[in-house]
């Protein structure tokens, strides 16, 4: 039988025979080379690359170490490398048959060091004098985290990292050795990609009313997206910190973005999804206890309203989350890029909270002329993040805290009318499930952070680089409070609505030339010099308003109140704007390594700043420091079979800290809605930097081939100079003007010992076991005070306004509480306190011990990763048991807490809740950070690579003894003085629990 076609047909047939051939041609025409790369002892090096060398051509390997690479036949030469080994180069030939190339690459302990990125460059491990901690995304914590800060808890000997609200991108207080900040926030200089962070966010704060407090910073990290991290740095002694001169008192913390790597595009992707929970709770009454509190107490029995609700649980949800990340990068010796794009989703536990972020970050790496000498390196991070905030406040009145709301109301009370409608009125306890419903506080900060940075190579050892930067940031907040909130006086038919908006801008220019060369026979230098401007800009602006109560308020027309602040009483529309002096920091610095023999090696820094923050007699300020360092395993005599590194360390150095507003040594004053004009701050010309010295011993030891690491360090710090706000002879009042100083007669020393042990038991190729740990031991000590104690620590709730639990005073320790020392209840049920109520020494807020320990294991494709924080020696003031829990409150119809009702003698109903030694607990706790169980299955086909799931979960369980939500707690607030409270627990949004199930995988 014959079938005849259409000429057309034949034709189309024809060609794509032809297309068919050609491809088939094209594709038998190329080699193929294939193998796997291991380690000596045949593990699988992950995601290293095999380049053809002069080409872009190149392929990454997967999970078992395989690659593949087709090419034309003929002779190639191949570069095999990943970060931390030892580059290999191997000569193939490659003709119609496939062509197995197995490399074995080392790691290479100089190659490690090469990345180890200081300030204004690089420098080798081994020349390295100061205490310097590098961790890459191997060792940093997993879990989902919306700032890079999270990553570094626990992990890094000295580091404190304190979450300071469980609220989705709520802020983290990190101290680096020790307390030294008597105002300000005492947080690290942050530098990404070379550009310093200003450190503060652009979110509009909010003053609405009496009841109403400020509630929790923005983390200003919040921009960055974790996954984009490469490597963070954190740089502990001042050796290491001073040629970032006066901005480096509390440490220095150097956050590295991932780079594009040569070779074909790589599509990285990654997506998780999880739930997020209450940790844990204070113990309050609950229904059944209450009635028994009652007739206990002798209350009415019309207390009771036959109820049974749990109000803390009804404000309360699992919030769910979603974390989506996708990266593309390549390119070829002569230009590299990467761009990725994230989107994360958090709710909070608190229902009506919650957290969303777009992020963005572009960066390449370009060199020019046929030298190669030129290039330019380039980065911009954008983000945007939005945040649905709560009413939980830390310095509110006793209404104005959702929580505090929560915990006192009385369980037989329901929270709805029976007709549905929420109950209002409960004299004056705030429903909790009301102000919830009617508060509405929304956020938002975009940021752009952006570098240029072109270089040119003069030679091997000569290079010039500059860096220019802007760091854009602006933020809104919309807050309305409904008229229907009859509890809040002052809000109650008339309601309340607010807009705000801030700008911050910080812009640098810096110009390097470092020299890294062989100077004379066995002597190489490694040096630096630099100079830098930096501006800083300020400025926002509010309008906020009440209703008229005479024209009904703003009513309920469906709209947010924001959208027609307009419809207000004129009398109490308040307009303000500000605009922060501009500050300038210009500065030149130096660095010089010589390294003799690769064993003696000695650092010099030295930094000049000259900043308009300052007064005009003392705008210039001099930051100089050196280091030593003895390497004794490259000395003859070293026994190399039993250890393979032990490297002495010492150095000394001087800080500064300028962590103080703009303009505080400037005669200042404000205007306000009536024209009137107020003081600020008077002027002081001879105001300065904050002095900080510290001395840093140190020792390095690796044995075992370097499967067992050893640090220990010991430091000493001393601040001097302290910025401070005052009135002559005293502490500044807020109604009065008051003027900066530096507090001459006055220094907080830190000193201790950190250690820092890391192993690895097992590494074979079907099984490895790692273990590590860190432990910090500090001491802190305020000496040399002369003139009034510092007041500080302020208590807040109903009866207790004015009241203050902490003084900084010479032989104790920073924020000491200095409380009454309370010694039981007598029969009548009152307190009872030693030596007639005097305040006396109670114990230190600041920890004596701070402990990390992870483990590691893997067999076959499955492993493990689990990391633990422990913080031991301080105590914690529960600010939220003395105010919300105490005895009185069932007096006014409000619940108390457990501990409070199970006293084993009988407390009088109208025992005054005084702040007393009765509410200070012991913080000490050990938490399970985080434990993360992965499962690779590789490459799934020809198209996904490297195909990874995995489940974590964060913040698991606590030990502890403490009965607060959290010990680990720091509750920022506008403490007495404008001194940062530190150690008091009041109210805080809760800790949280959560659960992450997520996938990796390259195309």
């Amino acid at each position: 039988m014959f079938v005849f076609l259409q000429p057309r047909a034949l034709l189309l047939r024809a060609g794509l025979l032809v297309v068919f051939l050609t491809l088939v041609g094209s594709v038998l025409g190329q080699g193929l080379i294939r193998g796997t790369v291991t380690e000596p002892n045949g593990t699988p090096v992950v995601g290293a690359t095999v380049l053809v060398k002069g080409t872009t051509q190149a392929a990454p390997t997967d999970v078992t170490g395989k690659y593949e690479l087709r090419v034309a036949p003929g002779s190639y030469e191949l570069v095999v490398s990943s970060i931390g080994y030892k580059a290999q180069t191997r000569t193939v030939t490659v003709g119609t048959e496939p062509v197995a190339l197995n490399v074995t690459i080392s790691e290479d302990a100089q190659a490690l060091s090469e990345v180890v990125v200081v300030g204004y460059g690089t420098a080798k491990k081994s020349d390295l004098t100061g205490a310097v901690t590098t961790l890459t995304p191997k060792e940093f914590n997993k879990g989902t985290y919306a700032s890079p800060d999270q990553l570094i808890q626990g992990r890094v000997s000295g580091v404190q990292v304190s979450n300071n609200s469980g609220q989705p991108g709520g802020p983290a207080t990190i101290r680096i050795r020790g307390n030294s900040a008597v105002t300000g926030t005492g947080q690290p200089l942050y530098v990404v990609d070379g550009v310093p962070l200003d450190g503060r966010s652009a979110r509009p704060g909010l003053v609405a009313s009496a009841d109403v407090g400020t509630g929790a910073d923005s983390n200003p990290l919040n921009f960055l997206n974790p996954d984009d991290v490469e490597s963070v740095t954190v740089l502990k002694d001042a050796s290491a910190t001073a040629i970032y001169g006066s901005r480096a008192a509390y440490g220095v913390v150097l956050i590295t973005t991932k780079k594009g790597r040569s070779g074909a595009p790589v599509l990285s992707v990654g997506v998780s999804n999880g739930f997020s929970q209450l940790l844990r709770r204070p113990e309050f009454l609950d229904a059944g206890q209450y009635r028994r509190a009652i007739a206990y107490y002798g209350v009415p029995a019309a207390t009771d309203k036959g109820g049974d609700v749990d109000a803390l649980d009804a404000i309360l949800r699992k919030g769910y989350l979603q974390n989506y990340n996708v990266a593309m990068s390549g390119g070829g010796e002569t230009g590299r890029y990467r761009l990725s794009l994230g989107y994360l989703d958090q709710e909070g536990i608190v229902r009506k909270t919650g957290f969303k972020k777009y992020s963005a970050n572009l960066s390449t790496n370009l060199q020019f002329l046929e030298s190669k000498k030129l290039g330019l390196d380039m980065n911009i991070s954008t983000s945007q993040f939005r945040e649905e905030l709560a009413n939980i406040t830390t310095d509110a009145g006793f209404r104005g805290s959702l929580i505090g709301q929560a915990l006192q109301w009385n369980p037989t009370q329901p929270l709805r009318n029976p007709d549905g409608s929420l109950f209002i009125k409960a004299g004056d306890v705030v429903n909790p499930l009301a102000a919830q419903e009617y508060f509405n506080d929304n956020s938002r900060v975009t940021t752009i952070l952006a570098s240029a940075s072109p270089y040119f190579k003069f030679t091997n050892w000569l290079e010039y680089r500059a860096l220019l930067s802007i760091n854009y940031n602006t933020g809104s907040r919309r807050t309305s409070i409904d008229q229907r909130l009859i509890n809040y006086p002052g809000i109650e038919n008339q309601g309340f609505a607010s807009i705000g908006n801030n700008e911050l801008t910080t812009q640098q220019m810096a110009h390097t030339l470092s020299f890294n060369k062989a100077v004379a026979s066995d002597l190489n230098l490694n040096a630096v010099l630099g100079y830098e401007y930096t501006k800083f800009a300020n400025s926002g602006n509010n309008v906020n308003a009440f209703g008229n109560p005479s024209a009904g308020g703003f009513g309920v027309f469906g709209l947010d109140y924001t959208n027609y602040i307009q419809y207000s009483a004129t009398g109490s529309r308040n307009v303000s704007s500000f605009i922060d002096p501009s500050s300038e920091l210009q500065s030149v610095f130096g660095r010089a390594i010589l390294n003799f023999r690769n064993r003696y090696v000695l650092t010099g820094t030295v930094r000049r700043d000259e900043s308009s923050k300052f007064g005009r007699d003392n705008r210039v300020g001099y930051f100089p420091s050196f280091a030593i360092a003895w390497d004794l395993s490259q000395e003859s005599f070293f026994p190399a079979e039993k250890l393979t590194q032990l490297k002495l360390r010492a150095g000394y150095g001087l800080t500064g800290n300028q962590e103080f507003p703009a303009g505080s040594a400037q005669g200042r004053f404000s205007l306000d809605n009536n024209g009137a004009q107020s003081p600020l701050n008077a002027a002081n010309p001879k105001l300065k930097w904050q002095a900080d010295a510290q001395f840093n011993v140190g020792i390095d030891v690796g044995a075992l081939d370097n499967r067992l690491t050893f640090t220990a360090d010991y430091f000493n710090k001393t601040t001097s100079d302290i910025l401070f706000p005052t009135v002559p002879g005293q502490p500044a009042p807020p109604v009065q003007t008051i003027q900066w100083q530096n507090l001459k007669d006055v220094k907080i020393v830190n000193k201790g010992v950190e250690l820092a042990l890391n192993t690895t038991l097992v590494n074979k190729e079907k099984v490895e076991i790692g273990l590590n740990a860190n432990a910090t031991f500090i001491h802190n000590e305020v000496t040399d005070f002369v003139g009034a104690d510092i007041i500080t620590g302020a208590i807040n709730g109903q009866g207790l306004s004015g009241s203050t639990a902490q003084l900084i005073t010479k032989g104790y320790p920073i924020n000491a509480f200095f409380l009454p020392q309370f010694t039981g209840l007598n029969e009548q049920g009152q307190s009872t306190y030693a030596n007639g109520g005097a305040v006396a020494y109670s114990g230190s807020p600041n920890p004596r011990t701070l402990l990390g320990v992870g483990a590691n294991a893997r067999f076959g494709k499955l492993s493990l990763v689990a990391n633990m924080t422990g913080v031991f020696g301080q105590y914690i003031y529960n600010n939220t048991l003395n105010a919300v829990g105490n005895v009185g409150q069932i007096g006014a119809q409000k619940n108390i807490a457990l501990s409070t009702f199970e006293n084993p003698i009988k407390e009088s109903i109208g025992n005054a809740g005084s702040a007393s030694s009765r509410y200070l607990e012991k913080g000490n706790y050990l938490k399970m950070s985080n434990v993360t169980l992965a499962y690779s299955f590789g490459d799934m086909g020809s198209v996904v690579k490297g195909a990874r799931v995995y489940i974590t979960g964060q913040n698991l369980f606590v030990i502890t003894k403490y009965d607060g939500f959290d010990p680990e707690i720091n509750t920022v607030k506008r403490g007495a003085n404008q001194v940062p409270s530190v150690g008091i627990d009041y109210l805080p949004y809760p800790s949280a629990r959560t659960f992450t199930l997520g996938v990796n995988f390259s195309l």
